[in-house]
């Protein structure tokens, strides 16, 4: 086991291409950690960069106690797993388990034995003498994470590794790393573009943004006070209700409705300046046809299922759109009027520049 110390970090392609931009990370032995982005963040060159597969630019890494930066990847003690696994198909299950060992120069009845202990670790000892052919998109999973094990890195690197997976295998495999990563104990980095993956699985998250991270904390930090606009867009299984507004004094006006006291109801600080802001509140945390001091009049557009509730879409007189999360049974209407109120405690305020004005 080993932590991940990663200093001032650069990564620049040919071609003025800047996929990583001065990084500063810790990650803490042992713990479950999600690098979170859109496609081209910088997320999956940050951990191919940590593994030695690419060539750091600038800056530094350190693996425990070891400055790994300029050390090949077979010398700094990562296993990773790739995307579409990386299976030789030409291979059984046990020879792909051992692989590494094989490189490694270990005996091969040790290899053997080493790969039949993993592979029975995973569920996969009915399975040792398979191609990867023979298996499904599950199985082939597990030996890829058995090959990675049977080496014992001290740092576990996961390139999304359920993206390949369908809907409810997915959910199962998520639920079988997780109990896996916490019955190993080995500091584990994985990336996703999939926000659901990264708050379901992971002890804390890194959301990136054109190779920096706009954001670090735990899913329920960054589900809760999203420190930024673009992190509050991008975190969601629905997305976040975002309405233009002014404050003045600590008072804070959204279209034509009474000036709502933001000061005293804590969602600004006493520096706050004045001028436009962006009132920010989650559908899950919206009410209908409830009394509150910010309260958004709208007529139902649209009721979409989501299982045990509905969403529902409202559109305001000043032609605003407003999302809350009901009860299934309770949805109003489509075309009636109703009433979208914030929780209180959960109405979010973000500068100008599109920070958070209460951390």
């Amino acid at each position: 086991m080993a932590s991940i110390h990663i200093d001032g970090l650069t990564k620049v392609y040919p071609g003025d291409v800047t996929a990583i931009d001065g990084l500063e990370l810790t990650v803490a032995d042992g713990s479950f950690f999600a690098l979170l982005g859109p496609s081209g963040c910088g997320k999956t060159t940050l951990l191919r960069t940590i593994a030695g597969l690419e060539d750091a630019t600038g800056g530094s890494i350190s693996i425990g106690d070891r400055d790994v930066t300029r050390l090949t990847p077979g010398d700094r003690n990562v296993a990773m797993v790739f995307q579409d696994y990386a299976l030789f198909p030409h291979m059984s299950v046990t020879d792909n388990i051992a692989y590494p060992l094989r490189i490694k120069k270990v005996g091969r009845s040790e290899r053997a034995a080493k790969a039949l202990e993993t592979g029975e670790g995973l569920g996969l000892s009915a399975l040792m003498d398979r191609r990867p052919g023979e298996l499904s998109g599950g199985q082939q999973q597990r030996v890829a994470l058995a090959r990675a094990m049977a080496c014992q890195p001290d740092v576990f690197l996961l390139d999304e590794p359920l993206s390949n997976l369908d809907a409810r295998l997915r959910l199962e495999a998520r639920t079988f790393l997780k109990r896996l990563q916490r019955d190993l104990d080995v500091t584990t980095v994985f990336v996703t573009h999939d926000q659901s993956e990264a708050l379901a699985m992971a002890d804390q998250i890194a959301v990136m943004e054109a190779g920096r991270i706009r954001q670090l904390g735990t899913p329920s930090e960054i589900f809760r006070r999203p420190a930024n606009t673009f992190v509050a867009n991008f975190i969601g299984s629905t997305p976040m209700n975002m309405l233009p507004g002014e404050l003045v004094g600590g008072k804070l006006r959204v279209g034509d409705r009474e000036p709502v006291d933001a000061l005293a109801a804590g969602w600004v600080g006493d520096g706050a300046r004045d001028g436009a802001v962006t009132v920010a509140f989650r559908p899950e945390y919206a009410r209908v046809d409830e009394a509150g001091s910010l309260a958004f009049e709208g007529e139902v557009e649209t009721s979409e299922n989501l299982g045990a509730s509905v969403l529902v879409t409202a559109r305001t007189h000043d032609d605003h759109r407003v999302q809350a999360v009901v009860p299934e049974g309770s949805e109003p209407d489509p075309g009636s009027t109703v009433r979208v109120t914030p929780v209180p405690g959960r109405v979010l305020v973000y500068d100008e520049d599109g920070e958070l004005l209460v951390s």
